[in-house]
């Protein structure tokens, strides 16, 4: 463990590095997959840091909608708000059961919880009423004709596949923040947020309401990590830096960007939306409310890119 004082990272992880597309993953799948994720946490564990762990769950909340279509004959279906709380329980189970094995087994044994967080959003937010967040895996044109015809949102994906997309209202603030505050100081590693968070908001006669949408993850870390004061907020995903005009012959990726340089390129659109520019975003919004350093990175390369040495680093 390191001497130097206790700074906190934020860590964004995807629901894709437990459940890689083009996959027909199984739990023990998803276990294992879980498990080759974690290498980047534990490494900022025996180097001293408060740690806290957002996850995705856009695979796994689509397979849950197609459980739900499959029984609904048997039994009652689940709206999709419930469904994310459910997902963030089973994925949270996941990531803390594996996370616990490995601090223990690298000598650097720490308390791991899961808390099912609840997260302000507006709720005449137009995203509700527009949705564009991807989640499942892709469905062939037939199926995708017949959830349209009863009346689903489904668009073709930057790969030319149908999937469901839902709605995704911007996260506002963590509800249950001075529940993860406290553990995360004294240095519990906190699974908060999964899933993006339960999206909720505060009904004038009903008080704390649910709605049945997805928070993406990206952008709930970046509040998260604001809220805590985070020194750090690293997005790890499944490509080795930010590039500029991705998708194209002249695609180059990018080591350092101000935030000033990273609004430029975003607002001429060489991020690719729908992918990188979530992320780009979520950490210029971070960065310009702390002053704080923000990373997007490789899963395997997460600790090199802490020390400068890998991905992209977006700062003031």
């Amino acid at each position: 463990m390191s001497d130097t004082p206790a700074r906190t990272a934020v860590v964004a992880l995807g629901g894709n590095a437990l459940s890689p597309p083009g996959e027909r993953s199984t739990i023990a799948d998803q276990f294992r997959h879980t498990r080759e994720s974690l290498a980047p946490i534990v490494d900022l564990a025996r180097d001293g840091w408060r740690i806290c762990v957002v996850h995705g769950n856009g695979p796994q909340v689509g397979d849950e909608l197609v459980r739900n279509e499959v029984a609904r004959n048997i039994v009652e279906p689940l709206p999709l708000g419930v469904l994310v709380a459910a997902t963030a329980g089973w994925i949270g189970y996941m990531i803390q059961q594996s996370l616990e094995n490995a601090l223990r087994k690298a000598g650097a044994e720490r308390p791991v919880t899961t808390i099912i967080t609840q997260v302000q959003v507006d709720p005449s937010d137009p995203a509700l009423r527009n949705p564009s967040k991807f989640i499942g895996h892709s469905i062939p044109e037939q199926r995708a004709k017949e959830l349209i015809a009863e009346g689903h949102s489904v668009k073709k994906d930057s790969n030319g596949m149908y999937r469901r997309v839902v709605g995704s209202p911007a996260p506002l603030s963590i509800h249950d923040l001075e529940i993860i505050r406290p553990l995360t100081e004294t240095g519990t590693v906190v699974i908060a947020c999964g899933g993006g968070g339960v999206p909720v908001y505060t009904h004038p006669v009903r008080d704390l309401e649910g709605i049945d949408a997805i928070i993406d993850k990206d952008a709930v870390a970046a509040v998260l990590a604001r809220e805590l004061s985070a020194d750090l907020l690293l997005i790890l995903t499944n490509v080795d830096a930010v590039y500029a005009d991705w998708g194209t012959s002249s695609k180059r990726p990018l080591s350092r960007l101000t935030v000033a340089e990273a609004r430029a390129l975003d607002a001429r659109g060489a991020f690719g939306e729908g992918s990188m520019a979530p992320k780009v975003r979520a950490a210029v919004d971070y960065v310009t409310a702390t002053g704080g350093r923000a990373i997007v990175a490789e899963l395997s390369q997460g600790m090199e890119a802490v020390h400068g040495r890998a991905g992209t680093t977006i700062a003031r």
